[in-house]
């Protein structure tokens, strides 16, 4: 994107607090994993906070950080990332109704999936350490060697209509686009700084 996502302005919130304060509808505790040192907007008090032990290799690196944060209080984990601010709680309510029986919980388009938009139990911590022992670092990686329950995502539309929480932020235009979709202004000294990357 250009600037760092956790920052960027949505409405009178900061993208990261916008996902925090939506998935707080649906869940408690929410655990945000931080690079040593990242800058990041005020939270609400009680927020936990986890970093990488190994920084630099990717999200599977995070989901361990943030899954041993959250096993102590909680067996189920909804999983996403800072940069989905049309986040739909009804959604994420909709894939915690249907973990029975399963390690995770994902949404699947043809043949692709969203393991940052998921649901896993904290049981498969230990198939985490050993997928990364082994320099496997992508989250699909995880959800094939787990039990795991493939949503459709038109059967999501349910409770998300036009799938907005899958609906992630990686270039300028559709962090505009999103502002436009939430009825926001475009702050004209971010856009231009953007498009000046």
């Amino acid at each position: 994107m250009g600037l760092p996502k956790a920052t960027l302005p949505f409405g009178s919130e900061f993208m990261l607090q916008r996902v925090h304060r939506l998935l707080s509808e649906v869940v408690r505790p929410i655990v945000v994993v931080v690079a040593e040192g990242q800058p990041l907007p005020g939270l609400p008090t009680g927020t936990l906070y986890a970093c990488d032990q190994r920084p630099d290799r990717g999200p599977l690196e995070g989901l361990l950080a943030g899954m041993k944060a959250i096993e102590p209080v909680c067996d189920l984990a909804y999983v996403t990332s800072c940069d989905v601010p049309l986040l739909q709680p009804s959604l994420v309510r909709q894939l915690l109704q249907l973990t029975a029986d399963f390690d995770a919980v994902a949404p699947r388009q043809e043949e692709f999936c969203h393991p940052l938009s998921a649901v896993y139990q904290t049981r498969i911590i230990p198939t985490i350490e050993k997928l990364l022992a082994r320099d496997l670092l992508r989250a699909s990686n995880l959800l094939q060697q787990i039990r795991t329950r493939y949503i459709p995502v038109d059967d999501l539309r349910l409770s998300d209509p036009n799938l907005l929480t899958l609906r992630n932020l990686n270039r300028p235009e559709e962090y505009f686009e999103a502002l436009a979709v939430a009825g926001f202004e475009i702050d004209p000294t971010i856009k231009a700084g953007l498009l000046a990357k």
